[in-house]
């Protein structure tokens, strides 16, 4: 659960994580200058537990995955969106970002606004407004992937490797 921040149509991965700090790998780093062009304060509100609400194309741009990194670092606690950049959603996955493509919920939230989000059932629910939204339900191998805490983790659990 967290509150909305919303974001519009068409957000790139330079305005996630601008160029200039692509040098960085840390992400701690990464997350103190996430959304840092468009509100220096969304590394503060992310903290407190934020779900961001996006429109159409989000995470378009360049390839990079600091851009769900710094999101996730920032305490993103899933992202929900009209659609998504094909190369995000992947991205975002594999660093075990949630990402869900919800229309109505999109639409219908406000920043601030109280949300709940069930990746197994495909739902949003906006305590705020006391409405519930369907999105698309994640497959179980997603699912596996979002609980192991990305991909490099799960498949180093499926293959019993990585532990001390």
């Amino acid at each position: 659960m967290g509150k909305a921040y919303k974001v519009g149509d068409n957000v790139d991965t330079d305005l996630i994580i601008p160029a200039r700090y692509l040098n960085l790998t840390d992400p701690a780093q990464l997350a103190a200058h996430c959304f840092e062009d468009l509100d220096p304060q969304f590394p503060k509100l992310a903290r407190e537990r934020a779900v961001l609400v996006a429109g159409r194309n989000f995470g378009c741009g360049s390839s990079r995955e600091h851009a769900p990194v710094a999101l996730k670092a920032a305490g993103v606690e899933c992202v929900v969106a009209k659609t998504f950049a094909r190369i995000f959603y992947r991205n975002a996955v594999n660093v075990g970002l949630p990402v869900l493509e919800c229309e109505e919920a999109a639409d219908k939230t406000r920043h601030g606004d109280e949300l709940e989000f069930d990746l197994r059932a495909g739902t949003v629910t906006n305590v705020s407004r006391n409405e519930t939204y369907a999105a698309r339900p994640l497959p179980e191998f997603m699912l596996e992937i979002y609980a192991s805490g990305g991909l490099m983790k799960c498949v180093s659990k499926r293959l019993g490797i990585g532990r001390g």
